[in-house]
């Protein structure tokens, strides 16, 4: 085994059913050995709401004809479609030395440098995981100033983080929204936050291809997940 944790393989699997996905993460996941090299899997999935291990029903307002799969990664429900780039890193995180708490952070971080990279200003809410913007003015601006007594008054969430983790190894990961449909996201609470709104690059004027986004978020994990 070696002693430095190397670039996890990046594989680009296209639009794929999230079942399919999810059930491949979880086999690989439960088949890795130690010395088994970790993989960054980046996907685009057909309409589909994903249900978190402790997700609560009331969250889903009407779905409608886009089924609803139970997962077991953390968090509330969230919504996957076209247009959105989805990273899925599995990685040993006792091989490359870290906990939990510091790979979310080193994934919220590729996403707020792919943000970057378009001129948006991403940052993080306290205790809500996943990448936000300030929609009165992405492109300059950090958190609106002064109190607020809605931590999410004026923003819109532009990634959702979910993970799990299996004797020291990730799956699931994180979702960039670029140019997607956004109306299946007022059909649930977002991440069980009711009215929180959702945007993508689009929303913000930005007019990015998905395939070079995806490539963009690729290149910045891969360096945060292999130090």
């Amino acid at each position: 085994m070696p002693d430095t944790p190397s670039a996890p393989h990046l594989q680009f699997l296209g639009r794929q059913p999230y079942e399919k996905t999810y059930d491949a993460m979880r086999r690989f996941t439960a088949e890795r050995q130690p010395d088994t090299p970790d993989e960054l899997w980046i996907v685009e999935h057909p309409p589909v709401f994903t249900q978190g291990i402790a997700g609560k029903p009331e969250h889903l307002l009407a779905t409608g004809d886009i089924p609803v799969v139970p997962s077991n990664r953390g968090g509330q429900v969230t919504f996957h479609g076209p247009g959105q780039v989805v990273a899925y890193p599995l990685i040993d995180l006792k091989r490359l030395g870290i906990y939990i708490k510091e790979y979310v952070f080193r994934l919220e971080a590729a996403v707020i440098q792919t943000l970057d990279a378009w001129g948006v200003i991403g940052f993080r809410v306290a205790g809500a995981p996943g990448i936000y913007v300030n929609l009165a003015d992405p492109l300059h601006a950090g958190l609106p100033a002064g109190p607020r007594q809605d931590p999410f008054d004026g923003l819109g969430k532009i990634a959702a983080l979910g993970v799990k983790v299996s004797n020291h190894c990730t799956y699931h990961g994180v979702a960039l929204n670029v140019a997607m449909d956004l109306q299946p996201f007022e059909r649930i609470n977002p991440c069980g936050y009711a009215g929180l709104r959702t945007v993508d690059l689009v929303t913000l004027g930005i007019r990015a291809n998905p395939e070079v986004v995806a490539g963009q978020l690729a290149e910045r994990l891969s360096v945060h997940l292999s130090r």
